[in-house]
């Protein structure tokens, strides 16, 4: 879908290899990730940017929180922060860090001091509005949904929010097309760009596929992976056809080429399928493409 609407819409498409969490980097995995893509004919413009190339970018962001008393070293582990009072419960989706726990802002740091400690920025409860081109408007809390959220890891490197809003900003995204767990991150990442003062991209929020367990389709699921279905003899043509099936594009599975699949994914119709999806998830079965 990303690859569809970028085309139809005339943007130029960044490759960026986000490889900064590095307890999960795998070897070889920026080749494999870029011959998924090659094999459904998905192309981009430009070479690929690794993240991890590069990290003064990042630090320079993180200086420039610091400079404005806006960032804290933070020792807390997580299950410190889990059996805090204000913290929700344990089996809730995610912990807001506890506001006591923030040091007194006279004591927060205008200087970086030390790159290996976990960085935590300020975030005070207050609505944040997200207009996304698919799923409308929506207004979340990142205060108090998440509290201060760590920016950078004691790895010596950025965490996601933060690495995102500054590559977006320095690569000149415009749009970013994603699954809808990321809602909410969009919010998080609209207050970070506003507090480096760079503009934040359009979001266009798709709804995500699930397993037939209503988890949803990831990455641990490697019998499902791109690879695995080549290795099990589904081609590419199969895959495109289902998801273009998924979408209401097609009245069954099919092999569909590519430039078929971008002759029906126009924009319009994207909107209608995400409609559709949003109001009945979609499920995922092998059998539908080997059948």
């Amino acid at each position: 879908m990303n690859w569809a609407l970028a085309r139809h819409e005339g943007w130029r498409i960044v490759m960026r290899l986000e490889d900064l969490d590095l307890g999960r980097m795998r070897v070889g995995a920026h080749e494999a990730a870029l011959q998924d893509l090659r094999a459904l004919g998905i192309d981009w413009d430009g070479t690929a940017i690794v993240q991890s190339d590069d990290l003064a970018p990042y630090r320079d962001a993180l200086n420039a929180l610091a400079a404005k008393g806006e960032v804290f070293p933070c020792e807390r582990s997580r299950t410190e922060i889990r059996s805090a009072a204000s913290a929700p419960h344990a089996d809730d989706a995610e912990t807001r860090y506890p506001p006591e726990f923030r040091p007194p802002t006279e004591g927060f740091p205008r200087v970086i001091a030390a790159w290996n400690t976990n960085h935590r920025l300020r975030i005070e409860p207050a609505p944040e509005v997200v207009k996304d081109e698919f799923l409308g408007t929506h207004t979340f809390d990142p205060g108090l949904e998440a509290g201060d959220l760590v920016v950078w890891t004691k790895l010596g490197v950025p965490a996601y929010q933060l690495a995102v809003v500054v590559d977006d900003a320095r690569h000149g995204v415009t749009d970013v097309v994603r699954g809808d767990d990321l809602l909410a991150s969009a919010a998080r990442q609209q207050r970070i760009a506003h507090l480096l003062g760079v503009a934040h991209a359009r979001w266009w929020h798709v709804p995500l596929v699930y397993d037939d367990t209503g988890q949803r389709l990831a990455k641990r699921h490697g019998s499902h992976s791109l690879r695995q279905l080549r290795d099990d003899g589904v081609s590419a043509q199969r895959v495109i056809g289902w998801c273009a099936w998924s979408l209401g594009l097609l009245d069954s599975v099919r092999a569909l080429e590519t430039k078929e699949f971008l002759a029906l994914a126009t924009p319009t119709a994207l909107r209608a399928a995400v409609t559709r999806v949003a109001a009945t998830p979609t499920v995922f079965h092998a059998g539908e493409l080997t059948a």
